[in-house]
């Protein structure tokens, strides 16, 4: 196991209800709101009411700034910093998914930012403060309600990068399940896609001696898997809900991943996906991901036999390893396929013509500075390039 400096601030209130108490809870911290979300949904089921509602009450000015998209697009985020700086604003409130919270941030930390808040991502700049960040998650997905982590598309360069930072953990995060129930079956399963991606971007590791947080990552799949069929089946099973909501934060707020080497290749690959033809995260991590393990589970055959048998449930001599394994990642396809989800790039609209570009540019070598990627197996651009060709 390696070291490990684990800090994990943010408050989780969870449960029925819970948003009703925002303006009360944000009270204490703030002067003055900005009430950051994305299209109609929130109008259209009552939730921006009970939250203005809820401010208003509390005596807690505030402004607003929609139009949040999947992808969150640098452009709004800009946006979002001036009308911070000319109102005064002082914490932003994200209700939304993964997408809100991380435009949220990176409004946050761009309101201090001297420069062009994208030099922060596309250079891994250090900040020295940001604005505090609250939440209502309304799709159990991103994990961002409590991570440190942001995710923003530069739309006119067609690049996605990520930047993360302890600063940009939330001050609180709202998880009610009920807030869940009308979500479209599409965006439950690309959810899970991204929640399940999160934990094997921790899990499939070279380190040793992980018994720990081997077994917190495969009950948190195991949990995902079981329950993720029962909320489609049944948008409005609150107990199912649960179990992913509260999947979700786990997976992503840092625990499963403390004392071991991690990988993340699967996302860098992914985000040049959406990056250029704008699809889905969690479907572009659904058709990258078995690609990525049937790639390099040679490296660690061990560690692929270890997921296969303990959480895909597969059983076989252990003489024949690579039929274990092949039997796991067969079972992982078979899995996305039942919740819905693509398994090519042809099925996201996606060919060969732009595969070249996007394997150079996932690791870098599109400007002469090539950065292997990924932690397990390094990958080099025509290892990328391969694992989407093997997709296609």
């Amino acid at each position: 196991m390696l070291n490990f400096d684990f800090y994990s601030p943010a408050r989780i209130l969870f449960g029925k209800g819970e948003e009703k108490r925002i303006g009360e809870l944000l009270k204490p911290h703030a002067g003055k709101v900005l009430l950051h979300y994305g299209g109609g949904s929130i109008k259209r089921s009552g939730l921006y009411d009970t939250v203005t509602d809820s401010l208003k009450e509390s005596g807690l000015p505030f402004v607003e700034l929609g139009g949040v998209k999947p992808n969150p697009r640098l452009s709004l985020v800009q946006e979002g910093i001036a009308l911070c700086r000319n109102e005064g604003v002082d914490l932003l409130l994200a209700v939304g998914g993964g997408s809100t919270i991380d435009s949220a941030k990176a409004i946050a930390m761009g309101v201090y930012y001297e420069g062009n808040i994208w030099e922060v991502y596309e250079q891994g700049k250090a900040i020295d403060k940001a604005l505090p960040v609250a939440t209502i998650l309304t799709i159990p997905a991103a994990g961002s309600e409590s991570s440190g982590d942001t995710v923003i598309t530069n739309e006119e360069r067609q690049l996605k990068y990520g930047y993360g930072s302890p600063r940009l953990r939330p001050l609180f995060s709202i998880m009610n399940p009920e807030l869940f129930f009308t979500l479209p079956k599409d965006q439950l399963s690309n959810g899970v896609a991204d929640m399940m991606s999160h934990v094997f971007e921790r899990y499939f590791t070279n380190t040793t001696h992980t018994d720990l947080t081997d077994g917190l990552c495969e009950t948190v799949l195991k949990t995902m898997m079981k329950n993720a069929p029962l909320a489609l089946a049944n948008p409005q099973d609150y107990d199912a809900w649960c179990e992913l909501g509260f999947s979700g934060t786990v997976a992503h707020n840092g625990l499963v991943g403390m004392g071991r080497q991690q990988d993340w290749a699967c996302h860098k690959m992914e985000h040049e996906l959406s990056a250029i033809y704008d699809v889905a995260h969690g479907a572009g991590l659904a058709v990258l991901t078995p690609g990525w393990m049937q790639y390099v589970y040679k490296d660690n055959i061990n560690m692929f036999v270890q997921f296969a048998v303990n959480v895909m449930g597969v059983e076989g001599s252990y003489r024949e390893p690579d039929a274990i394994v092949s039997e796991g990642i067969d079972r992982v396809r078979e899995f996305f396929r039942k919740m819905g989800l693509p398994a090519t790039l042809s099925e996201l609209g996606i060919g060969e013509d732009k595969l070249e570009e996007m394997a150079k540019k996932a690791t870098g070598a599109v400007s002469g500075e090539e950065k292997p990627i990924g932690g397990l197996k390094k990958l080099h651009w025509q290892d990328v390039l391969e694992i989407y060709r093997s997709v296609k």
